[in-house]
């Protein structure tokens, strides 16, 4: 602890200068235990040195202090700047530990191209192109670029990919694309649905809708009816993507934020408002290491959270905070626009705040019902694969079959909390080779991402897929094909001697198996186990069924009242078998083409 049998709390102080600036509080070692801003240095440490009234928070920090370093700035908001930058660079133990410092995720246009695209980002946008968001997660874009792509056809491919088109790919067959790849549409056309984008995303879809209103008029006095038709369904859809997630309280952009403390979790609740709409929100976990008020949380959240990244015209929060104005100050000079934050106390402002809350009481009630080993292999798996955030969603693939026959594809879900056994799924793989694992791979993929493109489902964060690269290309085939981007596909085989503990771990750009820690390892390989347990299930019921039922129920055209015909006729299946397709025309309600098929059905 600071001081000793001579120390004078009076005279060490005097050393400190009255300007702004930040101080660092250190332990015996020289690290840094808490760092801080002051508009007074001087006067902010005295208060340290009370006899009472201090935090508990500050009361632990100060039994360990043993040196305070002082940096003096020219302003507050040059001291508010130093203190988050030395926050994110040191990690003091006692201050607030947001573990998701990343930046907001984006929707990018790369106009510096012929045909632009859409496209996810995260980053410091020094990448040419323009940006619209920001999103709170990686899931909010992907969303939002689903929903797009169904009213804007506008493409979301790989340059590689488009580059390399001698025909037009599955977007163009379902609509979601116009095919500039292979020239199905020229540049002006596909340049008026970028700009219809454009204005979409920058929350101009009423002067949108008056201007496609103004086209179907012209082409239905042209007697284009076919093209004011489709300006027609295109001002519906856009008016049903406005309507998503709306609420009342105008235009303006603005994010809710309450912080709530409660046995021992703090959890921070973010809604998140553009042109007064409820399009995302993010709940929040800060790492503190002992209780802090929640107007000191709030007060720490906010410049930590927003610095560096874009921000509402108004931030709502559920306490009041110290230094508003200088936070206020410092989020006009990075954004260019007046910021401000508000404490309601009445109205339907208030309300949004209490929805927050309950939200954020809800999250600490079902983050203390998650088991803490699965906690643990989700972190390890997120610093095994170096991803941003914690996979909100797993899904894993695994095929089955006995020598090629009856051949069934599994698909198992994970979440933060475990197994989700309610959107299992089987799907019966038909229509490839005997033993084709990659046809079959991709062909469960396809059914079960276009359904997700569709917008029945929601998009796995990690497909992982029980095989080594050679299934891991086939599935990424299917990705590309489909355009699905930000997913991380991960396979995993069964390594030397297929023992178990000898897996491998393959990514799309890995040359080499993927380094697992041991958690990752465990979880990866219970997941991999569930769905080669459901496959097997799946396989052995569909191989049963077909056992139990006749060869004459799989063949088209077929129905109970032929059956019951057939065999009656032949006295069963063995007469069926050994009757040509001329005695099987002669029973009473089969054709000769039917025949056919019954003798081709039978006889292979």
């Amino acid at each position: 602890m600071l001081g000793g049998e001579n120390f004078s709390i009076r005279d060490y102080l005097r050393g400190f200068p009255t300007s702004s600036g930040v101080y660092i509080m250190k332990n015996a070692d020289g690290t840094p235990l808490y760092i801080g801003k002051a508009r007074n240095l001087r006067s902010r440490l005295r208060s340290y040195f009370r006899p009472s009234g201090l935090s508990h928070r500050i009361h632990t920090v100060m039994q360990q202090v043993e040196s305070i370093e002082t940096i003096i700035t020219k302003s507050e908001t040059e001291a508010l700047l130093l203190e988050n930058n030395l926050i994110k660079e040191n990690k003091p133990f006692y201050n607030i530990n947001l573990k998701d410092d990343k930046s907001y995720p984006y929707i990018r246009l790369h106009h510096e191209h012929e045909f632009p695209k859409l496209s996810f980002y995260r980053g410091n946008r020094k990448e040419p192109g323009r940006y619209f968001g920001p999103f709170s997660s990686a899931s909010a874009v992907r969303d939002t670029l689903s929903q797009i792509q169904k009213v804007f056809p506008i493409r979301q491919c790989r340059d590689s990919f488009f580059q390399h088109r001698s025909r037009p790919c599955l977007q163009y067959q379902i609509d979601r694309c116009t095919a500039p790849c292979v020239g199905l549409i020229d540049r002006e056309a596909y340049m008026e649905d970028v700009e219809q984008v454009v204005y979409f995303l920058t929350g101009k879809s009423q002067d949108l809708n008056q201007s496609l209103m103004k086209k179907m008029e012209d082409a239905a006095s042209s007697l284009e009816f076919e093209q004011a038709a489709n300006y027609r369904d295109r001002i519906s859809a856009i008016q049903r993507l406005r309507e998503i997630q709306s609420v009342e309280g105008g235009t303006t952009d603005f994010d809710v934020i309450a912080a709530v403390y409660s046995n021992g979790i703090l959890c921070v609740q973010l809604v998140i408002f553009r042109s007064g709409r409820n399009i995302d929100y993010k709940t929040l976990f800060p790492n503190i290491k002992v209780e802090m008020d929640l107007s000191e949380v709030l007060g720490e959240f906010i410049p930590r959270y927003y610095l560096e990244r874009e921000v509402p015209s108004t931030v709502l929060i559920n306490h009041p905070i110290k230094d508003t104005e200088i936070i206020e100050n410092v989020l006009r000079e990075q954004t260019g626009k007046k910021v401000r934050i508000r404490n309601p106390v009445r109205g339907k402002k208030l309300n949004l705040i209490e929805l927050a809350r309950n939200n954020a009481l809800n999250a600490i009630y079902q983050r203390q019902n998650q088991h803490d080993a699965m906690q643990q292999r989700m972190v390890s798996l997120v610093e095994s694969l170096k991803l941003d955030d914690i996979p909100e969603r797993i899904e894993c693939f695994d095929i089955s079959h006995l020598a090629g026959e009856k051949t069934v594809a599994s698909c198992v879900v994970f979440d933060s909390n475990g197994p989700v056994k309610s959107e299992y799924r089987t799907l019966n793989i038909a229509d490839v080779g005997a033993a084709d694992d990659y046809a079959a791979i991709q062909q469960a993929l396809t059914r079960r991402l276009r359904k997700v493109k569709d917008g029945n489902g929601k998009l796995p964060d990690i497909v992982l897929i029980d095989g080594g690269k050679g299934q891991l290309s086939a599935a990424l085939e299917v990705m590309d094909e489909l355009q699905v981007a930000n997913v991380c596909l991960l396979a995993i085989s069964k390594g030397k001697g297929r023992k178990s503990g000898n897996e491998q771990y393959w990514g799309v750009n890995s040359k080499s198996p993927i380094k697992m820690q041991s958690d990752a390892k465990l979880f990866l390989q219970h997941i991999r186990d569930e769905a080669h347990r459901f496959a097997i299930s799946g396989h052995r019921g569909r191989r049963d069924k077909a056992r139990r039922q006749s060869t004459l129920e799989g063949i088209p055209g077929v129905g109970p009242r032929r059956r019951s015909a057939l065999l009656k006729q032949f006295g069963g299946m063995q007469g069926l078998h050994r009757a040509s397709t001329e005695d099987i025309s002669q029973v009473p309600g089969i054709s000769t083409s039917l025949a056919e098929k019954i003798y081709f059905e039978l006889h292979g």
